[in-house]
């Protein structure tokens, strides 16, 4: 008999946060201006294969203006359709925590003391966490709750060395076990599609993560977008992704393998439409939410489904 969250087959971010606050958050994408150290020089200058100018922010709001500014333009960007009291704040462009920590304190603070806020997430590279960095994300976390967002993406080091990730696995796998002795809830990215993955492969990765003590995962399909390498690789190489239905049936897997309680923040990806080169279809997300949730009801699948009967339980 398959499990039920809601009206949905899976652990959604929305059902996580009504359960545990009695309400959904709205999110609102942060810009600080921060750096990479796989674009400044550090490890890089050419950044990871797939990042584009935004440094996969390109919906975060203007850097320029303070965090207060931005949290506020959120707001009323979604007031005709949002009707909560609550948002996250959300730095999402480039690596935010690849700073001194007297800034991030400064701008991690503004935002965490914002009235409106109740969590506070960040998203940035598991390279770029130092002790004082730690100890600054746990202070945070006892004002409100704090998540960082690490990416992942694959496992594999041949992956991992293509899309020039920059680190190797034992990295990402300290930096877990350092924000949980910090009591920081960690979100893990992983890409669904990367040329050369099997089904297996992404399996291989899914089966990895169950064995972390990871509160949370964002799985999504390599998107090909204008101004990145990629870009260029595609048109050179035209590699095949996913169609709908070919993606549907891979993330079925995935979630089928994926440990119940572990919280799906994103299932899909949504590109910007300007910028979107492959696959065209991600372009219209409410089309692709149904779709997927009828493939799942047809299928019969449901998270942790195989994990459970792997695991007796």
């Amino acid at each position: 008999m398959s499990v039920h969250w809601g009206e949905k087959r899976y652990y959604s971010l929305d059902y996580y946060l009504r359960q545990t606050y009695g309400e959904k958050f709205y999110k609102i994408s942060l810009n600080k201006g921060m750096s990479c150290p796989n674009r400044d020089g550090r490890i890089s200058r050419r950044g990871c294969i797939f990042c584009s100018r935004g440094g996969s922010g390109d919906f975060a709001a203007d850097s320029r203006l303070s965090v207060t500014d931005q949290i506020e333009t959120g707001k009323s960007q979604v007031g005709a359709k949002y009707k909560g009291s609550g948002y996250i704040a959300y730095f999402q462009a480039y690596t935010n925590t690849y700073a001194p920590v007297e800034y991030l304190r400064s701008i991690f603070l503004e935002a965490i003391s914002h009235p409106d806020v109740r969590i506070l997430s960040i998203a940035t590279r598991p390279d770029c966490l130092s002790d004082d960095i730690l100890s600054l994300l746990e202070d945070l976390n006892h004002i409100k709750p704090v998540w960082v967002e690490l990416g992942l993406q694959t496992i594999h080091s041949r992956s991992a060395n293509w899309i020039r990730r920059g680190y190797d696995l034992p990295v990402y796998e300290s930096a877990v076990k350092a924000l949980r002795r910090c009591g920081i809830s960690v979100i893990t990215h992983v890409i669904l599609g990367l040329p050369n993955e099997s089904r297996e492969m992404n399996l291989e990765t899914i089966r990895y993560l169950n064995s972390l003590d990871i509160q949370g995962i964002k799985l999504h399909l390599l998107h090909v977008l204008e101004g990145t390498d990629l870009a260029e690789y595609y048109r050179k190489f035209h590699f095949p992704l996913p169609s709908m239905e070919e993606y549907f049936a891979l993330l079925g897997s995935c979630l089928s393998a994926l440990r119940p309680e572990i919280v799906i923040h994103r299932l899909t990806g949504d590109g910007p439409k300007s910028l979107l080169i492959a696959p065209l279809w991600t372009g219209n997300k409410r089309l692709v939410l149904n779709r997927m949730q009828a493939y799942f009801k047809e299928h019969d699948i449901w998270q942790g489904k195989d994990y459970c009967y792997d695991h007796n339980f």
